[in-house]
């Protein structure tokens, strides 16, 4: 598992920063969402939550990466998530902006979660 984990950052991080581009230059060429950019929306957030799912069932294992703060990028990528999630509604005003920027900073957590561990 600890090696899923490993490998699979690379997936969540890269998918992540790619649609999170996506959004933004969508945002940036004023263009209408697509169902191709909507499916790649939910990967996106489907392979983090793997991702997370997989340091979860770690740390359920007692395995722990070193430092609180790997753990801590974690949880902040959850709450992330919670927040995209009840604040849907407005960010469906500029959609693709909205989730663009919000996978950007995803992104952005994944490597500073990774740039924390210490085995």
């Amino acid at each position: 598992m600890r090696s899923f984990h490993a490998n699979w950052f690379w997936v969540a991080t890269i998918v992540t920063g790619a649609v999170g581009l996506w959004g933004v230059g969508m945002a940036i060429a004023k263009r209408e969402l697509g169902r191709g950019f909507l499916a790649a929306r939910a990967f996106a957030f489907a392979v983090m939550s793997v991702q997370i799912g997989a340091g979860l069932v770690l740390w359920g294992r007692g395995e722990r990466p070193g430092n609180g703060f790997h753990v801590f990028y974690g949880i902040v990528i959850v709450v992330t998530f919670s927040f995209a999630y009840l604040y849907r509604s407005a960010m469906n005003r500029r959609p693709a902006l909205a989730y663009g920027l919000l996978l950007l900073f995803v992104m952005g957590l994944g490597l500073r979660a990774w740039s924390n561990v210490t085995l």
